[in-house]
């Protein structure tokens, strides 16, 4: 590795972080190989939001323009099984205003970025990974052709997501990383328009402990999400995924628009089904191995903050290298060190936010109704927003930070609402 902190770089994983990662290195003077086990790149994903942290994030790797957002600004809705439609909560409610949009927009984007001579393999995966002072062994599997390489690389970065291989090798089994936090979700596209909505439409169907999400966008069919808290994990996965949510949802009968839905769901060919839960560690680099993304933090779904971590924590990792040509260790510490502070917070809120999901209490609901209701007056409206910026969503300023440009100084730095993280990260 030359002077310049510069060399060899394998990025395991081609989602959002992965490919932001292998795009910035390659700026910053590094020579990226970009790895998949899949066998072809990824166009799918589900809803996902890009607060204005994310924004900042992909304005500053150049891609903000290759991605739009797909908010419909229509009005949400929350609705009963028996079809009684009540004033809802939409993201287009929220302080910032984040943009709507599906994890396969994003990584289109950031992926248009992707230099023409940075080399991809897919079907690779790693089965070993050694290093020492110098540099890092890691040999590659490819798994279509069925044959193994060891390879030499200056770094490694891990971008290969909530399982990630590369931090099971270097870091240690998932379980003493991975946190359940007892629920389950499962997320898929409807086509078209689901039944007592009308197109553009979103909706909750909120009931203690689970509900029914329609994330309706502008030009694209839907995202359907279900969420429900379990007790026993493990246990959800002893069955097919659509025979446990029926039995989940079917104490009493389904409804119009609930019951279509669950039709629908089970003839989809992508049903995303699988228990919420973060990644915790107490230090997301080891020698010349990273992790980054999913791989090291999982703020999970609840949070919202996936996409848009990941493309600030890709941008900030090449400025870093870029400062400390020579001395990759301070480079990481530096990086994590100025991160942290804002995915503990991230993590934290991950329980709060939740509750726009999901929430435990029939009270809850029947609170939360009187307090939309209240909010589609005139009066109620600009009452609402108040409360929406103070007290239902403490943690959106917090996700609307530029967060590279408060650690390097070059934005303002956060209001009340961000004081802990400007302490910590300071």
């Amino acid at each position: 590795m030359d002077e310049r902190n510069t060399g060899r770089v394998l990025v395991v994983g081609m989602g959002i972080s992965g490919i932001a990662t292998a795009t910035r290195l390659h700026r910053a003077g590094w020579t990226p190989v970009l790895i998949e086990r899949a066998p072809a790149r990824r166009s799918g994903g589900h809803f996902i939001a890009l607060f204005g942290a994310g924004q900042a994030a992909a304005r500053r790797l150049g891609v903000l323009d290759a991605i739009h957002d797909r908010n419909p600004w229509k009005p949400n809705i929350e609705l009963d099984r028996d079809s009684t439609r009540y004033p809802g909560l939409s993201f287009a409610d929220f302080p910032g205003r984040p943009w709507m949009l599906l994890r396969g927009d994003v990584e289109k984007g950031v992926f248009s970025a992707l230099p023409e001579d940075v080399e991809v393999r897919y079907s690779t995966v790693p089965t070993a990974i050694e290093q020492d002072a110098a540099g890092v062994d890691v040999t590659l599997l490819d798994t279509a052709a069925g044959t193994s390489v060891t390879e030499r690389f200056d770094l490694v970065v891990g971008a290969d997501g909530l399982r990630s291989t590369v931090r099971s090798l270097v870091f240690g089994p998932h379980d003493e990383y991975l946190h359940r936090l007892g629920y389950i979700v499962a997320a898929f596209h409807y086509p078209g328009t689901p039944a007592g909505l009308a197109p553009g439409e979103g909706a909750n169907m909120l009931e203690p402990g689970r509900c029914m999400s329609v994330f309706a966008f502008a030009d694209h069919d839907p995202t359907i999400l279900l969420s429900y808290r379990t007790e026993d994990v493990d246990a959800e996965f002893a069955e097919p995924p659509v025979d446990r949510i029926r039995a989940v949802f079917g104490d009493k009968p389904f409804g119009r628009t609930l019951g279509d839905v669950l039709d629908v769901m089970a003839n989809t060919e992508e049903l995303l089904f699988d228990s919420v839960e973060q990644v915790r560690m107490d230090s997301w680099h080891r020698g010349r191995v990273v992790l980054i993304g999913d791989a090291a933090w999982c703020v999970t779904l609840y949070a919202g903050m996936g996409a848009s971590t990941g493309l600030a924590a890709a941008d900030l990792l090449g400025v870093l290298l870029e400062r400390h040509p020579g001395d990759l260790a301070t480079a990481l510490r530096e990086w994590e060190g100025a991160l942290r502070p804002y995915l503990d917070r991230y993590q934290r809120s991950a329980t709060e936010d939740r509750q726009i999901f999901l929430v435990d209490k029939q009270w809850q609901i029947n609170l939360r109704r009187l307090v939309f209701r209240f909010g589609a007056s005139r009066f109620g409206r600009s009452r609402l927003g108040r409360l929406l910026r103070d007290k239902v969503t403490p943690n959106t300023a917090a996700k609307d930070v530029d967060i590279v440009g408060v650690i390097l100084g070059e934005t303002r730095a956060p209001g009340p609402a961000e004081g802990d993280i400007v302490a910590r990260s300071a």
